[in-house]
C-alpha cells in the first residue's frame, strides 16, 4: 500500500514538473513572439515621423481628452453633424481608453510631438497583441509550429500591415475576433458574453462577432447535425448589454443606425477611398501571399485523407466571408489576410502531424530542424512584406502639416470659435492641435449630410467656389468667425480674395486662414 502511494506521488511530482516546464516554455515563446511582433511593427511604424493615415489624429486626441477629462469628455466640436454635443456617441470608447495610456501632453505645449509618439507606440502594441492571439489560437488547436505560422502574419500582406499600423480600432477588432474564434473552437461559449459587451464598447464593428459565431454554428450543423445555439445567444446577449449598459445610451442606437445607412443606402457622398474596392491586380500585388495561403490551404484539403474537421471548415467559411467583404471594400484588408493564413494553418495541420510522426521515427532530428527551414522559407516574404509596408507608411502626410496654422488659431481665436473648413477630412488634424475651437464638418461627410442636407449642400457649394462672395453665408448661416482652407481649393480662394468680408490673416505652405468680418 505504501509502495503504491509512493509511486502515485512520484508520478504526480513528475507530471507537475513537466507541466511547470511546459508553462515556462509557453511563456518564453509568448515573450519572444511579442518581441518579434513589436520589432516588426516598429520597423513599419517608424518609416515616418507622422501617424499612419488621417483619422488617428482624432483618435489620439480623444485618448488625451479621456485621460484629462474623464471617460466621457464633452464633444461640442461638430455641432452641424449627427455628432453634435447632445447626440455624440464615442463608438471607439475602449480603444480611446487604451490610447489614453499613451496620451500624455497637449499638442499646444510641444507641437504634438509627445502625442504623436504615444500614438505610434500604441499602434505597435495593439497589433502585436492581436498577432499573439493568433498564435494562441493555433496553439490551442495543436497546429505544429504555431509560432512560425504566427510570424508569417508579418508577410501575408503589406496593405494589411499598413492598416494594422494605423492608430485606429481595427487592430483591437482583430484581437477580439481571434479571441472569439479561439473560445468558439474550445467550446467556451459563455466567454462570448463579456467579449460581446467589450466589443460594443471598443468598436462599432461588433456585428462581425455575430458573423463569426454564425459561421461556427453553420459549420457545427453541417458536420454534427446539431444547432449550437449557445454560440449565437451568448455574444448576442453581450452585445445587447453593451448597447444598453453604455454611457452613451440611447445616442449610441441613433448613431449606429445613422452611421450604417450611408454605407448601405443610396448616399452618393464620397466618404474616403477606404470604402471603395481595390482593383483586382492591386489586391494581388499587396496581398499576394494571403491569396497563396488560400490556394495552399485548398490544396491541403485535397491532400488530406480524413474528413474535414470543424476548425478548418469554420475558418474556410470566415476566409470566404472576409474575402467577399474585401472585394467590396478595401478597408476589410485588415481581416482577410490573417484569416486566410489561419485557414491554411488549420488545413495543413493534419498533414504536418503525419509527416512529423513519420520523420520522428526515422529521422528524429528533422522535427527540430523543420521550424528553422520554415523560417528560412519565410525570410524573403517577410523582407518584402515589411519593406513594402514601410514604403506605404513612408508616404504618410507630415504630422505637422497643419500644426503652425492650427496653433495660430489656438493662440488668436477665442475658445469656442466656429471655424469653417473647406475640406471635411482636415478636421482630424485641426482637432488634434486645437480642441478649443468648433468645426463645420469632420470624420465623415455623411455625418453633416444626415443632420442637415440643405446646410451640407450649401457647405459643398461654398467650398467648391460656386457661391459668389461667400463671406456673408459663412458668417450668417454657419456662424463662423474664421475660415481654414488647404491650398488646393483654388476656386474658393479666388472667391475669398474678392470678398471684403474675408480677410486673410495667415498663410503658410500648407494652409490659409481668413477672418470673417462681422
Amino acid at each position: 500500500m505504501q509502495l503504491t502511494t509512493t509511486m502515485t506521488e512520484i508520478r504526480q511530482s513528475v507530471q507537475e514538473r513537466m507541466l511547470a516546464k511546459e508553462n515556462v516554455r509557453v511563456w518564453v515563446t509568448a515573450v519572444l513572439l511579442l518581441f518579434i511582433f513589436i520589432t516588426g511593427f516598429a520597423i513599419v511604424q517608424y518609416a515616418t515621423p507622422a501617424l499612419v493615415g488621417n483619422d488617428g489624429y482624432y483618435h489620439m486626441k480623444m485618448g488625451y481628452l479621456i485621460r484629462t477629462e474623464g471617460l466621457t469628455p464633452d464633444f461640442p466640436y461638430l455641432p452641424y453633424t449627427i455628432l453634435k454635443e447632445a447626440a455624440y456617441y464615442d463608438h471607439h470608447l475602449l480603444f480611446h481608453v487604451f490610447l489614453a495610456l499613451f496620451a500624455t501632453t497637449d499638442p499646444v505645449l510641444d507641437g504634438g510631438l509627445a502625442l504623436t509618439q504615444g500614438a505610434k507606440l500604441a499602434s505597435i502594441v495593439m497589433p502585436s497583441l492581436a498577432f499573439l492571439a493568433v498564435w494562441w489560437l493555433l496553439r490551442g488547436q495543436k497546429v505544429p509550429y504555431a509560432a512560425v505560422w504566427a510570424i508569417a502574419l508579418l508577410a501575408v500582406s503589406e496593405a494589411f500591415l499598413y492598416r494594422m499600423s494605423m492608430p485606429r480600432a481595427q487592430s483591437m477588432s482583430l484581437l477580439l475576433l481571434v479571441l472569439a474564434l479561439h473560445w468558439l473552437l474550445q467550446g467556451k461559449y459563455n466567454y462570448l458574453l463579456p467579449l460581446g459587451f467589450v466589443f460594443v464598447w471598443a468598436y462599432n464593428a461588433f456585428p462581425l462577432l455575430i458573423a463569426v459565431a454564425g459561421t461556427y454554428v453553420i459549420a457545427t450543423f453541417m458536420l454534427e447535425r446539431r444547432f449550437a445555439w449557445q454560440a449565437l445567444v451568448y455574444p448576442a446577449i453581450g452585445i445587447a448589454l453593451g448597447l444598453i449598459i453604455n454611457p452613451y445610451f440611447p445616442q449610441n442606437i441613433d448613431f449606429i443606425v445613422g452611421h450604417l445607412l450611408p454605407k448601405v443606402g443610396e448616399s452618393s457622398t464620397p466618404v474616403g477611398n477606404e470604402w471603395s474596392p481595390y482593383r483586382t491586380w492591386t489586391l494581388v500585388e499587396n496581398s499576394g501571399v494571403a491569396f497563396m495561403a488560400v490556394l495552399a490551404g485548398i490544396l491541403a484539403l485535397g491532400w488530406r485523407e480524413k474528413r474535414l474537421d470543424k476548425p478548418t471548415l469554420v475558418t474556410l467559411g470566415l476566409m470566404v466571408l472576409f474575402g467577399y467583404m474585401l472585394f467590396e471594400s478595401r478597408r476589410f484588408v485588415e481581416y482577410f489576410p490573417p484569416f486566410a493564413l489561419i485557414f491554411f494553418a488549420l488545413s495543413a495541420a493534419p498533414i504536418l502531424r503525419e509527416w512529423l510522426a513519420e520523420w520522428g521515427g526515422k529521422r528524429p532530428y528533422l522535427p527540430q530542424l523543420a521550424p528553422i527551414a520554415l523560417l528560412l522559407l519565410l525570410a524573403y516574404p517577410l523582407y518584402v512584406g515589411l519593406t513594402d509596408a514601410r514604403e506605404l507608411v513612408a508616404d504618410s502626410s507630415p504630422a505637422d502639416r497643419y500644426a503652425d496654422a492650427t496653433l495660430w488659431l489656438h493662440d488668436n481665436a477665442p475658445d469656442g470659435t466656429m471655424v469653417f473648413q473647406t475640406d471635411w477630412d482636415d478636421f482630424t488634424r485641426l482637432f488634434f492641435y486645437n480642441s478649443n475651437a468648433v468645426y463645420t464638418a469632420g470624420l465623415d461627410p455623411t455625418f453633416m449630410e444626415l443632420e442637415d442636407e440643405a446646410l451640407f449642400d450649401r457647405w459643398v457649394d461654398i467650398t467648391q467656389g460656386r457661391v459668389d462672395a461667400p463671406g456673408a453665408a459663412i458668417r450668417d448661416e454657419f456662424g463662423a468667425a474664421y475660415v481654414f482652407s488647404d491650398l488646393n481649393h483654388d476656386d474658393f480662394m479666388d472667391e475669398a480674395a474678392d470678398d471684403p468680408l474675408l480677410h486673410e490673416v495667415y498663410r503658410d505652405e500648407y494652409a490659409v486662414i481668413y477672418q470673417v468680418i462681422e
